[in-house]
């Protein structure tokens, strides 16, 4: 006669429960490694590859049409060489403004040419030269004011005036500003998204 092989004892209802649960936990557990898994390799939003601005473009601080003669070129080092801003066609002699509400942080002679310079919101920097300004630091500033006179002396090759702007220290091209839609040389990261989001400002 063969052996019998014994009956293995029915699993009592208490373990069939905790069996479940277990599967239930595992499976919840896959879930959320595969949820993780695809967020980490999926392309950032499109939102992320376009640059920022102020809710509110910057006017522009000489009448139109406001050809650009030199554009922004950002140096790869803050020591390195670059074009720290843009030089817009404008003539000697016209009046220049304000491109936001702000405060004169700078008015004076860098070198040897007169340069005004004007803090706004959010860490915001804004330069201009060639520019002489009867103005004083502290001055309080608006949107489309008459803040001075365009004079010669930045060497464009043709008459010009030169806007910067710096976020934070940073140079940023003034285009990206002024609202122009055009790209930085750097994209943005989720922090640039972060913070500018909490300036209140578009993420174009």
């Amino acid at each position: 006669m063969h052996p019998t092989t014994p009956t293995p004892p029915r699993p009592t209802r208490r373990q069939v429960s905790a069996r479940r649960a277990t599967r239930r936990v595992v499976a919840a557990a896959l879930v959320v490694v595969v949820a993780e898994a695809a967020t980490a390799t999926a392309p950032r939003p499109a939102a992320e590859a376009r640059t920022l601005g102020p809710a509110v473009p910057w006017s522009w601080p000489v009448a139109g049409p406001h050809p650009v003669l030199h554009p922004f070129q950002a140096p790869e080092h803050r020591w390195s060489p670059g074009h720290r801003g843009i030089d817009v066609a404008a003539p000697v002699g016209g009046a220049v403004t304000a491109p936001d509400d702000g405060v004169v942080h700078f008015a004076g002679t860098v070198v040897d040419r007169p340069v005004l310079s004007l803090r706004h919101d959010g860490g915001v920097l804004s330069s201009l030269e060639p520019v002489v300004s009867e103005l004083s630091a502290g001055d309080a500033v608006t949107r489309g004011q008459v803040v001075g006179t365009l004079v010669t002396g930045h060497g464009c090759v043709a008459e010009c005036v030169h806007l910067g702007a710096r976020i934070d220290g940073e140079y940023v091209s003034p285009l990206m500003m002024l609202g122009e839609g055009r790209p930085s040389v750097l994209l943005p990261t989720r922090r640039d998204l972060v913070r500018a989001q909490a300036r209140g400002w578009a993420v174009r």
